[in-house]
């Protein structure tokens, strides 16, 4: 396994640590090297309508909306709402998988939102986890990512105020 595939496969596990055990309320969103995270106030839905808005006003489009929550339960897990929202700029996605292939397997970037017990959880992989995997000059735009998901995390944060 490579490098940044065993990274990204750790990332996925910790959020689903993440997930279950991180029961404490965190207004402020809680940054790790290759984790970022926000716990709201807001209930699903309006966590998720802030987030869409959020997304859309920085300049992304939304690609898809997953939800997990069905295939979940159907294994027999008890879940909440749960959603995988895929956001990116379509040239800048188009850029970076024609120019380095192996990206292609983690994009479109996503951030899941889920429910939990009355707050709502927002996730996704610090964007900066694949800088190593492409050229000097390209690493700005997971720098801008980067940057981005902070500023959308941040408005996640102001609507509880």
């Amino acid at each position: 396994m490579k490098p940044v595939q065993k990274k990204l496969t750790t990332w996925f596990f910790s959020c689903l640590l993440c997930a279950v055990f991180m029961r404490p309320v965190f207004i402020q969103p809680v940054y790790a090297s290759d984790l970022l995270m926000v716990r709201s106030q807001q209930a699903f839905p309006e966590a998720m309508l802030t987030l869409q808005t959020s997304i859309k006003e920085h300049g992304y489009t939304i690609t898809r909306v997953q939800r997990v929550d069905v295939g979940l339960t159907g294994m027999g897990y008890h879940t909440d709402k749960y959603r995988v929202v895929f956001v990116g700029k379509a040239k800048e996605i188009h850029y970076l998988v024609n120019k380095y292939p192996a990206l292609a397997a983690y994009m479109p970037p996503q951030i899941s939102i889920f429910a939990e017990q009355g707050e709502t959880v927002l996730v996704t992989a610090n964007p900066e986890i694949y800088a190593p995997m492409v050229d000097d000059k390209d690493k700005v735009i997971f720098r801008r990512w980067e940057s981005d998901v902070y500023s959308v995390f941040d408005d996640i944060r102001a609507a509880d105020e």
